[in-house]
């Protein structure tokens, strides 16, 4: 679905309108804010990790370690005649996000080989799963001509 610039101004003003404060004067997004804070203890007394530097060190590891793999759904149209990316995806421990290079279409599989049959078009088009690999970034276009 697409939405128009009137539609997108008209979910702004009815969001901006939503803020405003409430009868003591506070937004409601600092009451929701206080309200969430109920249910997380208060951390304000406990010491740092680490310095910044090192706390910022320790989040990239974390998010290294806990990275998704990139994939592209690739149909393939004849035998090598031609193809195109159709969908990139996330692959996670135990599922895979996807989403079409168009945007419309997002689906959320146990594994990125369950998504392959969308993406087939009768006999002359298949799909098939190709694992981002930034070294391959500048080879291809060369290596078939």
């Amino acid at each position: 679905m697409t939405m128009n610039h009137q539609s997108i101004e008209a979910n702004e003003s009815r969001n901006h309108a939503q803020q405003w404060a409430t009868e003591d004067g506070r937004s409601q997004r600092q009451e929701q804010a206080d309200w969430l804070d109920t249910l997380v203890p208060d951390p304000s007394g406990l010491p740092s990790l680490c310095d910044e530097p090192r706390f910022t060190e320790l989040l990239r590891g974390i998010v290294a370690d806990h990275a998704p793999h990139v994939f592209a759904i690739v149909q393939e149209y004849g035998e090598r005649v031609d193809g195109r990316v159709a969908a990139w995806g996330m692959a996670f421990d135990e599922r895979a996000e996807i989403v079409t290079v168009e945007g419309d279409v997002r689906m959320s599989l146990r594994s990125p080989e369950a998504a392959l049959p969308n993406f087939r078009f009768g006999t002359r088009i298949r799909s098939r799963l190709v694992w981002f690999d930034r070294d391959a970034i500048t080879l291809a276009a060369a290596e078939c001509t």
